[in-house]
């Protein structure tokens, strides 16, 4: 559904808080690895992710990357947006420029409901929720 740099950020994100809840700092190589992305685009990424804000890094040994515990926590919806933009998420399902309930397109009636359910939840779950849920499945998700 989300770009593969949508997907590596929040499976980055959720791995370095769930590392961060053990007092770990994860670093690029041992993130790609986990997550099972090429490194330098977790690199790339995560750099990105630095700049927004939504994650910090240390450089040399001991360093890593680490959540501000002092910051709110960040949902899906502020990562979706900040990568992809509002369109995944309020556009058309069917890909029209122009469709609302006036002038609407073939999934118009069936994809509302979708989108708002998606909607719902990217508001609601955020990477600090999803990681306390992979410390409570952990090996479920080979985290």
């Amino acid at each position: 559904m989300f770009n593969k740099e949508t997907e590596y950020a929040l499976r980055s994100l959720v791995y370095i808080q769930h590392q961060n809840y053990q007092n770990l700092r994860p670093g690029i190589e041992e993130i790609a690895k986990e997550i099972e992305a090429p490194q330098a685009f977790t690199a790339k990424i995560l750099q990105r992710m630095v700049r927004l804000g939504f994650v910090n890094s240390i450089k040399g040994k001991g360093g890593g990357f680490h959540f501000d515990e002092s910051k709110s926590e960040l949902s899906l919806k502020q990562l979706i947006l900040s990568i992809e933009g509002g369109k995944i998420l309020d556009g058309c399902g069917f890909g029209m420029k122009h469709c609302d309930a006036n002038h609407p397109c073939p999934l118009h009636d069936q994809y509302g409901p979708i989108r708002e359910a998606i909607n719902k939840l990217v508001s609601e779950e955020t990477i600090q929720s999803l990681a306390q849920k992979t410390n409570q499945a952990f090996k479920v998700l080979n985290f």
